[in-house]
């Protein structure tokens, strides 16, 4: 619930009023201070076209068989029940359940051969390129920020003042498939990372525009408190919030703009526009993943629009084990179609309003499944390869890069590791991931990546 200073100066035992803060209560970040989320306060000189970064998280991991890495003539168990269908590119095949992709391959890129990823049930791999939470993992002091955070850190806002990070998943039952830094099995937390709270996502699950909302303070009302804030910051000691004045003025400057409040506003598109994204489908509760939502696929199109540098989206629930709801081969069907449509319109959107040359997608989840489907019908955990499809921000389309071997399980060639992607995504926003760093709590400078990787030369 967002709080303009009042009158009352009952204070903190460290000599602050509780009332001398701008503050918003949920916000979709668990209480933190607005403020303290806007502190990339560093100015940044505006690009005409400003770099992006929209990344759609599969929860649970997807199939690669029945996706973009078919293997046709493998024995039915390594197969799967779907034949493949050829795409705008030649030699090439995707699954029959994906024709929209397959039709307009040429727009996007696929790797085939991705590796580095644990057997691990969470956002963090794909939103940090890392493992964490976990003894052996070596996390430095801090731990591991998400690539939207270094973003964040690194460039500051987005346009005009613009909030650099933003989560539009919807609401996910399953903690770890948040974008929170909670870690499958241990428990632990990576989240905000060594970059701190104030780069952490806005996030949109939820019901947050009333929260961005002034609660029957006009502007009027608003600047006259805004006056009582500077009364109060002349006879604060400055030593204790040094850092505040520029993240309340920020602050103040959002709550009287309307930009990233009409962003999330979807009426204002056009009827037959939200139609071709499509309808929400509910996933089985059982999977604890997301709904498949195209609806927020438009407001990441619309976020990227406004400004904003960074954002995520999970996207359904693929933990494909058989072991609820049903077979891989019903799962597939009920909900290939959806992802199939989805992402392709998004594509076709981003393409036809010029927004694809500047915006890098990346669509992806924390593992592959096994080659050879199990007993239940269903394929397991299988972190040896996976697919991962790729597009925009000046990576070219219609490229395949790598090939797995005959049962889709390890590369035969090219193997990409995850932090070739990374390198590749942090290259797509105009950071180096070369000479570029962050320091940890311990003050130690920290690369974006691990020596030696680099962006994936095959997707430009």
């Amino acid at each position: 619930m967002l709080t303009i200073p009042g009158p009352s100066l009952g204070g903190f035992c460290d000599g602050l009023s509780r009332r001398s803060f701008l503050r918003v209560g949920s916000l979709g970040v668990a209480g933190i201070t607005l403020p303290r989320i806007l502190e990339a306060a560093r100015t940044t000189p505006e690009r005409d076209l400003p770099r992006s970064v929209v990344m759609i998280y599969l929860c649970g991991g997807p199939t690669q068989h029945e996706t973009f890495d078919p293997k046709p003539h493998s024995p039915k168990e390594i197969r799967g029940s779907f034949s493949p269908i050829s795409t705008a590119l030649p030699g090439v095949q995707f699954c029959e359940l994906l024709p929209r992709l397959s039709a307009t391959a040429q727009r996007f890129s696929v790797v085939r051969t991705l590796t580095g990823m644990q057997n691990r049930h969470e956002s963090f791999q794909c939103y940090s390129g890392r493992p964490g939470g976990r003894n052996g993992d070596n996390e430095p002091a801090g731990g591991w920020p998400t690539f939207g955070s270094v973003a964040s850190r690194i460039l500051g806002p987005g346009p005009g003042g613009m909030l650099p990070y933003v989560d539009a998943s919807p609401p996910i039952s399953y903690g770890p498939y948040r974008n929170r830094g909670l870690h499958d099995a241990s428990g632990r937390e990576s989240w905000p990372g060594f970059t701190g709270l104030e780069h952490i996502p806005f996030a949109s699950e939820g019901d947050i525009k009333k929260d961005l909302v002034l609660n029957g303070a006009n502007k009027t009302r608003l600047g006259s408190r805004r006056s009582l804030l500077e009364t109060l910051r002349r006879h604060r000691d400055h030593k204790q919030t040094d850092n505040l004045d520029a993240f309340q003025d920020r602050a103040f400057g959002l709550l009287t703009s309307n930009r990233l409040v009409e962003a999330m506003e979807l009426e204002k598109e056009t009827r037959s526009t939200r139609d071709r994204y499509g309808k929400l489908q509910a996933t089985h509760s059982s999977f604890g993943g997301a709904p498949q939502d195209p609806q927020r696929l438009l407001l990441a199109r619309r976020l990227i629009e406004a400004g904003v540098r960074c954002v995520t989206v999970g996207f359904g629930a693929w933990d494909w084990h058989s072991n609820r709801e049903g077979s891989i081969e019903f799962l597939s069907k009920k909900y290939l179609p959806v992802f199939d449509h989805s992402v392709a319109v998004f594509l076709e959107d981003l393409e036809e309003r010029g927004l694809l040359e500047t915006t890098t997608v990346i669509v992806w989840g924390e593992f592959g499944r096994t080659p050879r489907i199990n007993g239940k019908g269903g394929r397991d955990h299988w972190p040896g390869t996976q697919s991962v499809l790729m597009a925009g921000g000046g990576i070219q389309g219609g490229r395949i890069v790598g090939e797995s071997d005959r049962v889709g399980g390890v590369p035969a060639s090219r193997p990409v590791h995850v932090q070739d992607v990374f390198a590749t995504l942090y290259r797509n926003l105009g950071i180096d991931p070369n000479t570029a760093t962050v320091s940890d709590f311990n003050g130690r400078p920290r690369y974006l990546v691990e020596s030696n990787r680099q962006p994936v030369g095959e997707l430009f």
